[in-house]
């Protein structure tokens, strides 16, 4: 069967990169077409073409996306007439809302008129239970099937809306899962890591206060920044300029997890890979404008956490210091509670089974894809 996906950044490109892998294991005849990125292109080799690389369109922010839109409706519009010339058996979307729903509606008209006989399925939800819940009706009426990552997203979809999901387990649990299976853990742990963030606006906001926090604890811990991927080690520097003890270490995130103490880290999937990895943190992100920020979380903003670890476990396992919570006393305080000795370290760590037990040890892009497959050759039996 052809399939053709549509990953818009490098977490979608990564995820659907295994996607398709499963897929070509549940279908050998399979063959693709994408917007994507290089791991895409790898896990397809020789079956899949790529029509498009993600960083032609990845602009996120207002001003950005301004300034970039004829660029973005340029890919919009190569990547529907893509479709419409290929005609794949379904089309499958990994997050990236605003292109992908964008898509899906047209595809939906070319479907409703008889110009296009294909199945729309949806890979990795947005997280519209945060921001923009309007978007469910356009999942509603254009999406034929959703797969979801994240385990509450089953009462928001199926009991809040009225829609049904499949929940196919969390790709993050997978990939720590399967590093850990050869034990990679030195020893004893000794060490604070510091996750400042995947960008350049992120770590520039954070690492200075990550960095002074910890300080007074470098006689103890030797402390390690996980340099991002795609950012250059010469932009660390002034950061760590007249810093003893502090090192930098790229491509090796999860081998620094495996031998952490405890860590500091920026709000995103990084937080839910450390608890993967059973290490205590603590979730460090400043904002501007912190007093409106907190009220916008209060008032506009329709989830209680901003953690993927206690939005999984629906309870304040791990402390979210953002806004006007964010400061160096107050990252300092809860890094010290979550060291050895410290009085919330072991409440944190059985809270993080808990989490564990509603991610659960399901395969997600083996099971996404084996739904996938059987659904469609469902369909074209009748």
């Amino acid at each position: 069967m052809k399939y053709y996906l549509i990953a818009g950044e490098a977490s979608g490109d990564l995820h659907a990169s295994h996607l398709i892998s499963s897929l070509i294991k549940e279908d050998p005849q399979a063959s693709f077409r994408f917007f994507g990125g290089d791991n895409m292109l790898q896990a397809a080799n020789s079956k899949g073409a790529m029509v498009r690389h993600y960083r032609d369109l990845a602009y996120m922010g207002f001003i950005p996306v301004l300034l970039h839109l004829p660029t973005i409706l340029s890919g919009m519009k190569q990547c529907k007439a893509d479709i419409m010339q290929w005609q794949p058996d379904c089309v499958i979307f990994v997050d990236y809302a605003g292109f992908n729903l964008n898509v899906a509606k047209y595809l939906r008209q070319q479907i409703n008129n008889g110009k296009l006989n294909t199945k729309l399925y949806y890979y990795i939800a947005p997280k519209i239970w945060a921001w923009k819940e309007y978007r469910i009706k356009n999942f509603k009426r254009d999406i034929d099937e959703m797969f979801s990552i994240l385990p509450f997203e089953v009462s928001f979809f199926e009991n809040k809306h009225h829609y049904p999901i499949h929940y196919v387990g969390n790709p993050t649990a997978d990939e720590v899962r399967e590093f850990l299976r050869p034990s990679r853990c030195s020893g004893e742990q000794a060490s604070i890591l510091l996750l400042p963030g995947s960008r350049r606006q992120e770590i520039k906001d954070n690492l200075p206060a990550m960095l002074e926090a910890s300080a007074p604890f470098v006689n103890d811990y030797s402390i390690t920044i996980a340099g991002a991927p795609g950012i250059e080690p010469e932009y660390y520097a002034p950061f760590i300029h007249n810093q003893e003890g502090i090192k930098i270490e790229f491509g090796k995130t999860y081998d620094l997890l495996s031998n952490a103490t405890a860590a500091l880290v920026t709000s995103g999937t990084a937080t839910l890979e450390t608890a993967c990895f059973n290490v205590p943190q603590v979730v460090c992100y400043k904002t501007p404008f912190p007093a409106l920020i907190r009220w916008a979380f209060n008032h506009i903003i329709k989830c209680k956490y901003i953690s993927l670890v206690n939005l999984i476990a629906d309870k304040e396992v791990v402390q979210e210091l953002f806004a006007d919570r964010f400061s160096v006393e107050a990252i300092r305080n809860e890094l010290h509670n979550i060291l050895p000795g410290g009085n919330a370290r072991q409440q944190m760590l059985d809270d993080y089974q808990t989490v564990h037990k509603r991610l659960g040890n399901e395969c997600a892009p083996d099971n996404a894809a084996h739904i996938i497959v059987s659904l469609l050759s469902s369909s074209q039996k009748h």
